[in-house]
């Protein structure tokens, strides 16, 4: 689990008038909230903010907030952000206290590894569910859900129940989901016959 640290300062006054000024000074608003613990306003420079999280969790980075105000070592992780429609430069950002010691909700991105037997033929990869949401405790966070793919044949299909998940790490979930499947020819060649031969026996 990647981890970083982050320096913040209290941010005095809040609202709209007091967002736009310290934006015209070039820096970011922002707000670190969590159970048991009241909204904290504060502000960050913007490439501080952008090296925190520059690792290979990106938002899921474990981040240790320094500086002088009630956040002093909290352990957060980046649950929104704002940016600039145009610039795409962060214009607010909240954090998420977390505890080590209990569980949380986060998003974590699907990767499929390697070229599928059915992409060899002809047919394409579809990842249908390119984002997880994964509960675990924040040390066990993965990276990224990786999905072997190389045996996978057109029409072929990666449900949720059949991802060996990282030990510690759950997929809440009611309905066994697609995550994954290989489309191509094959598989709509072999829908036409079956539907050919249901229309012959009807």
């Amino acid at each position: 689990m990647a981890q970083s640290q982050l320096e913040v300062r209290l941010r005095e006054g809040t609202g709209k008038g007091v967002a736009r000024s310290l934006r015209r000074q070039g820096l970011v608003p922002g707000v670190v909230y969590g159970k048991n613990m009241e909204p904290c306003p504060i502000v960050v420079e913007p490439k501080a903010l952008e090296a925190a999280i520059a690792t290979e969790s990106g938002w899921n980075t474990l981040i240790t907030l320094r500086g002088e105000g009630p956040f002093a070592g909290q352990v957060v992780i980046l649950k929104d952000m704002t940016v600039h429609t145009i610039l795409r430069t962060p214009r607010h950002v909240d954090f998420h206290a977390v505890s080590m010691k209990k569980k949380v909700h986060v998003m974590v991105p699907v990767h499929a590894l390697g070229k599928s037997a059915g992409e060899k033929i002809g047919g394409s990869l579809e990842v249908i569910r390119h984002e997880l949401e994964v509960h675990c405790l924040p040390d066990r966070i993965p990276t990224a859900i990786e999905i072997d793919v190389t045996n996978l044949g057109i029409g072929d299909v990666v449900h949720i129940e059949d991802i060996r998940l990282p030990e510690g790490v759950e997929v809440p979930h009611e309905v066994n989901f697609t995550v994954i499947t290989c489309t191509g020819r094959k598989a709509e060649e072999e829908e036409q016959v079956e539907e050919g031969t249901e229309a012959e026996n009807a």
